[in-house]
C-alpha cells in the first residue's frame, strides 16, 4: 500500500487503492507533458483546480465558436448525438 501525504495538513496520511497506484505507475511512465494534462484532469476531477482550464491556443477558434453557438441556443439534435456516440462502438 502507498501513502500520500496531503500538502498543508500536518500527518494527514491516506492510503491509495491498487487501482489508483496501478495509474499513478502506468503515468509515471508518461513524458512530462501527459503527466502534466492527467494530474489536471485528475484535480479537476476532485474538485481541486486553482483556477479555469488554459485553453490551448490551437483550440482557441473552436471553443469561442462553440461557446457562440451555445448564446444563440444551437445545441446538437438527438439524433446527431446519438450518432457520435454510436462511433465509439465501432
Amino acid at each position: 500500500m502507498n501513502l500520500f501525504h496531503e500538502p498543508g495538513k500536518q500527518s494527514n496520511l491516506r492510503a491509495v487503492t491498487k487501482l489508483l497506484e496501478k495509474a499513478l505507475a502506468a503515468v509515471r511512465q508518461l513524458p512530462p507533458d501527459s503527466q502534466d494534462e492527467i494530474a489536471r484532469a485528475m484535480l479537476n476531477m476532485a474538485g481541486d483546480q486553482d483556477g479555469p482550464e488554459e485553453i490551448d491556443p490551437t483550440h482557441l477558434s473552436e471553443v469561442l465558436e462553440s461557446l457562440a453557438q451555445a448564446k444563440r441556443r444551437e445545441f446538437a439534435t438527438d439524433a446527431e448525438i446519438e450518432a457520435a456516440f454510436r462511433r465509439f462502438d465501432r
